[in-house]
């Protein structure tokens, strides 16, 4: 009997809420070192543009190169929200960070996945839960009314969904499907603690693409520079993988 699509997604959806803290310390580090405080407004956001769109696995060099030369020929305008909107040409009637996805996907060199991660990095920034010393602008909007943030679904994600939430025999998660249905069952600040499902299921998979298996990988533990390398607290995670695992596995024998 294949358990109901809330009640799996609501499984895993609870363990990411009750262990927000982990994540949220290596994000807070991750963002801590993508910025020097010294630098200024405007080499804070080509830093974290860089930042963002390498983290593709293939990033398509000459498109972002046309993109970059963009921004950099109209720099003054990325002393503001409102100024890098114009640059990227959103439209001034849509919703902020929805707009600002919007957007992003149509420049040269960025998709899906990065346009998400991004807003939702500029949404962390900007949200009053990570230090103030990381913001980078004053005029970035509140995610209010109809707004909506982006979870980044990438491959990691993918295979979660693909191996472990059944919902119709045949038919793939893709980012896309994975977003829509995670956007029936939580409000748009829900959304946000999903995106920290990437952090679980990169220390506990093992292989690539369609080979992906669930473990726990401390090797990747340790190739994220941000992750704390106590001992005590990689054992701590250790076992927080093996809790996440043993959800996922449950979900699968259903």
């Amino acid at each position: 009997m294949i358990l109901e699509l809330s009640k799996m997604l609501d499984k895993i959806f609870q363990f990411l809420k009750e262990n927000r803290q982990y994540n949220k310390e290596t994000q807070t580090r991750y963002y801590s070192y993508m910025f020097n405080p010294k630098n200024s407004t405007e080499d804070k956001v080509i830093s974290l543009l860089y930042t963002i769109a390498n983290t593709q696995s293939q990033p398509k060099i000459d498109a972002l190169s046309e993109f970059y030369q963009r921004i950099y020929k109209k720099k003054e305008f990325l002393n503001s929200f409102k100024g890098f909107m114009s640059i990227i040409e959103a439209k001034e009637n849509e919703n902020p960070y929805k707009g600002l996805f919007k957007a992003m996907k149509k420049q040269k060199g960025w998709g899906e996945k990065t346009s998400a991660l991004l807003v939702k990095t500029i949404y962390h920034l900007h949200n009053g839960e990570y230090p103030r010393e990381l913001r980078i602008w004053n005029d970035v909007p509140d995610l209010e009314g109809n707004d909506e943030l982006f979870i980044p679904a990438d491959s990691v994600i993918q295979t979660i969904f693909n191996k472990s939430i059944d919902e119709i025999e045949g038919k793939k998660w893709t980012f896309n499907r994975i977003n829509e249905r995670i956007k029936d069952y939580y409000s748009k600040i829900e959304v946000e603690i999903w995106d920290d499902l990437w952090f679980w299921g990169f220390i506990s998979q093992k292989g690539s693409e369609g080979n992906r298996e669930y473990e726990w990988n401390e090797n990747k533990y340790w190739a994220l520079r941000e992750t704390d390398k106590n001992e005590e607290k990689i054992a701590e995670i250790k076992s927080k993988v093996e809790e996440f695992l043993n959800i996922l596995e449950k979900n699968e024998k259903h």
